[in-house]
């Protein structure tokens, strides 16, 4: 699902559709809602996405019934984690840093729209992974 599109471009996409969404509709509701508004930004956008999708857990070699899911996936490529909470916590950087360690992914967006200003509810996070 990567296509031609590099981390840049997607997160430029990505907090380009945020921005829009929050323009749009301002901070206040549920997450949900900014997902849904976003997904549809995305795909007026043409970038390629999948939503909620099941976040694998390994366990002693074991795939286990997995409870999480991600918000969205873009591209293959970037992991997106929508909010709307008063402030964006340590917790919200380790769950998508998290989701990023068990899908095998470099990069995230996690996005507060609870926020006067979408800039200020955005952090980007990257998992270092490996070579």
């Amino acid at each position: 699902m990567s296509g031609a599109w590099t981390y840049n471009e997607l997160t430029e996409q990505v907090i380009g559709a945020a921005i829009e969404v929050h323009r749009e509709l301002g901070p206040g509701l549920l997450e949900k809602v900014y997902e849904e508004c976003l997904c549809r930004e995305l795909e007026f956008r043409g970038v390629p996405f999948r939503r909620q999708v099941a976040v694998p857990v390994m366990y002693k070699g074991e795939r286990l019934e997995s409870i999480y899911r991600c918000d969205l996936w873009v591209a293959g490529l970037v992991i997106v984690e929508a909010k709307s909470v008063e402030a964006l916590h340590p917790i919200h950087e380790a769950q998508l840093l998290g989701y990023l360690k068990l899908m095998d992914q470099r990069l995230g967006l996690l996005i507060n729209f609870n926020v006067k200003l979408l800039k200020q509810g955005i952090k980007r996070i990257a998992n270092r992974m490996e070579e």
